[in-house]
């Protein structure tokens, strides 16, 4: 019973139905869309049903939600029944739902009930929580690099498809009903994405501007980095860091629909990756959608609320808190930072975000309705984005954002200088690419301290260049299941190797002719150990590289 396994709490929902359709493919489409209402109706609402059953056992949780949620009637139910089913069913029938406990009117653990009562109050806690025992509706977004919304409307009218306007996210569209996308023609040319749209808006109030550098720093399966390389209309350069190879793998084929030419995904692993330290203080904007409880996509994946423990909730701040510091670094001056969860618990959201800017005065918040006012978004929820389920019929979504002041960062990078000054004497010994650690080490040395660097003398040699396997990605489907649960939730957290793609022609920012000029210095020295002398007045930068490990994903050549 596909029920029981579900309720075992090992794996996602949503992966063991998948599973439970790959093995028993005789079933039909409207056998399986059953199973997975009555899967996911007995998840959102176990708690209840529970109390109305007696116990937690599978087939009379199922009874249970056949004749309290679907309101069956004993008639109806008759063929579908045995003996001792029809039992339980006329017991259920006849109970009484007084006296239930708030969790259990809630259909939540006790200790997430307690949480959200304190931090919204009786009425609004008990409200959010019922507005998440409803299925999610399926949003979706309009590529603007290939099609814009007047037009997807006027095809999904003449299909007579029901499709909305989503009511604060310009690029959405909501579907009422639910359909397979995966098939649709507007979905396999790229026009369409499946989307929340809570996710929408948070691509929005990161506001990436045409030909900036822009970090996905959790970016999952990459549905936000694709947003914003619409947004950026297919210029400037946007990172998508991920520790999950597989995730960023499936970015591949979305990416190829997408029509997008300047977006490079890039494995690292973990925030703290050592590659990173070279994109230190080269970013406009920084969007941290950091790993969180979900529990704000309670509509999408209800099993994540049976799952999730206070200990969790203690481990991912911690989390949250690392790469959120770690991310800061990327922003250049004057730059923004923007943080995000799915997680309606103050504790991974506004404390965290008031404790980074404690510990971080360089930083200072930046309204987000003004933010949103800017991209034409008619939304104030105050200085942080807080979107909730029954007031927004999104997601429940969190997000603020840090400016870094331009005085602070000047000093830092002042600092930063004179240490490089001061530890001249770097040895570089068998790194993969030594004429490009070298090459970078001078552009640093010249920028710091404006001073003659005695270069060593290079016996020439032959230089091999590096290669690198590109696999295709394999297309990500948007399964019947996924849809009709609309369970489209992107895993995040950060990471090391890139999988990349090829670039469009932008302009040259001062962070891009520094790369030019490393790459022109690569192409003229030898790949050799090399040992770099003493230099007075120096500011050569101390480094030590590794030989990058392929992956998979790599889609094209990036110059970082």
């Amino acid at each position: 019973m596909v029920l029981a396994d579900v309720l075992s709490g090992s794996g996602p929902a949503d992966a063991k139905l998948g599973s439970f359709f790959r093995q028993n493919r005789e079933l039909g489409t409207k056998e399986r869309a059953w199973i997975a209402e009555s899967v996911y109706g007995v998840l959102r609402r176990k708690s209840f049903l529970a109390a109305m059953a007696g116990n937690e056992d599978p087939r009379r949780l199922l009874v249970a939600w056949l004749v309290k949620i679907q309101g069956g009637s004993l008639r109806e139910l008759e063929n579908m029944l045995n003996k001792q089913q029809t039992e339980w069913a006329q017991e259920i029938k006849a109970k009484s739902t007084d006296g239930l406990s708030p969790a259990e009117q809630a259909d939540l653990p006790e200790w997430l009930w307690q949480r959200l009562e304190a931090q919204y109050g009786n009425e609004q806690a008990l409200a959010i929580a019922r507005s998440m025992h409803k299925p999610a509706s399926l949003d979706l977004r309009v590529n603007l690099v290939k099609a814009n919304r007047d037009e997807v409307m006027a095809r999904f009218d003449t299909e007579k498809a029901g499709a909305e306007l989503t009511p604060y996210s310009p690029t959405g569209i909501r579907m009422p009903q639910r359909m397979s996308i995966s098939r649709h023609p507007l979905f396999m040319d790229g026009k369409i994405e499946v989307q929340d749209e809570g996710s929408q808006l948070l691509a929005l109030l990161v506001a990436p501007r045409r030909g900036e550098m822009i970090a996905d720093f959790c970016a999952g399966a990459g549905g936000k980095s694709l947003a914003l390389g619409a947004l950026m209309r297919n210029s400037g350069r946007l990172y998508a860091f991920d520790v999950s190879e597989k995730r960023l793998y499936n970015l591949g084929q979305r990416l190829k629909r997408s029509g997008l030419s300047n977006l490079y995904s890039q494995v690292i692993s973990s925030e703290n990756d050592p590659k990173l330290k070279r994109l230190n203080g080269k970013f406009n904007r920084v969007l941290v959608d950091a790993p969180c409880s979900g529990l704000g996509t309670l509509r999408r994946n209800p099993d994540l609320k049976w799952k999730q423990t206070p200990k969790d909730v203690e481990e991912l701040t911690a989390k949250q808190a690392s790469i959120l510091a770690r991310a800061a670094k990327l922003v250049k001056a004057g730059g923004r930072l923007i943080y995000a969860t799915c997680s309606l618990l103050a504790e991974e959201n506004e404390q965290l975000a008031e404790a980074f800017l404690a510990a971080h005065p360089q930083f200072q918040l930046v309204n987000a309705a003004d933010v949103l006012a800017q991209q034409q978004v008619k939304l104030d929820t105050g200085a942080y984005l807080k979107l909730l389920p029954h007031q927004h019929e999104t997601d429940g979504f969190f997000a603020a954002v840090f400016e870094l002041k331009a005085a602070s960062a000047a000093k830092d990078a002042d600092q930063s200088a004179e240490i490089a000054a001061s530890n001249a004497e770097v040895v570089v010994e068998e790194v993969a690419e030594p004429a490009l650690v070298e090459a970078e080490a001078e552009v640093a040395a010249s920028k710091a301290s404006k001073a003659k660097v005695t270069k060593p003398k290079v016996t020439k040699a032959k230089v091999s260049k590096p290669s690198a396997k590109t696999a295709k990605a394999s297309e990500s489907e948007v399964t019947d299941a996924e849809v009709a649960e609309s369970a489209v939730s992107e895993s995040k957290v950060t990471g090391t190797k890139a999988s990349k793609v090829k670039a469009s022609k932008t302009e040259v920012s001062e962070v891009e002719s520094s790369e030019a000029e490393i790459s022109q210095t690569v192409a003229s020295k030898p790949a050799a150990k090399t040992t770099k002398p003493r230099a007075t007045n120096s500011a050569a930068t101390k480094a030590t590289a590794t030989k990058p490990k392929t992956t998979k994903p790599k889609v094209a050549k990036d110059p970082i």
